[in-house]
């Protein structure tokens, strides 16, 4: 465990949007709701644009779960939670359009493109786009 500082956030904070990610993204794969994924699209959208704090699961996680939890044990940078965020806005987007205007594989892909990632995430803590990030980091940071 490194030490926190105080732009590192609390682990379970990411993890817990992850899993009502996954709940919203079964569902919508369930019922094809064009509308709840609208909804998931613009969380993935405020986590995106302002860290996975700034998001809604983000905000529920904060005043309502984490109070009820004890003091975190492990931090992280926001930095590859926020870029996991961008990641899940561009597969909700494509979803979205492939739900609303064609055709409707694209949406069922796209969705459970997003909903594996969010799943490994939840389950098994996880987090495909933080590995992404992590993975661009590294290699830009050779070339530079």
């Amino acid at each position: 465990m490194r030490n926190a500082c105080f732009m590192d956030i609390d682990v379970r904070g990411p993890r817990f949007g992850a899993t009502v990610t996954t709940v919203v993204l079964a569902v919508v794969l369930i019922t094809g709701s064009a509308w709840l994924l609208a909804w998931q699209t613009l969380a993935f959208a405020l986590g995106a644009a302002g860290g996975v704090g700034r998001s809604p699961y983000g905000w529920l996680f904060r005043k309502a779960v984490r109070p009820r939890l004890g003091p975190p044990s492990e931090f992280e940078s926001p930095e590859p939670p926020r870029f996991a965020q961008a990641v899940g806005l561009v597969f909700a987007g494509v979803g979205l359009v492939g739900f609303t205007l064609g055709p409707s594989w694209l949406g069922l892909a796209a969705t459970a493109a997003a909903l594996a990632a969010a799943f490994l995430n939840a389950a098994f803590g996880y987090c495909l786009g933080c590995e992404m990030y992590l993975l661009v980091r590294r290699v830009t940071v050779r070339t530079e």
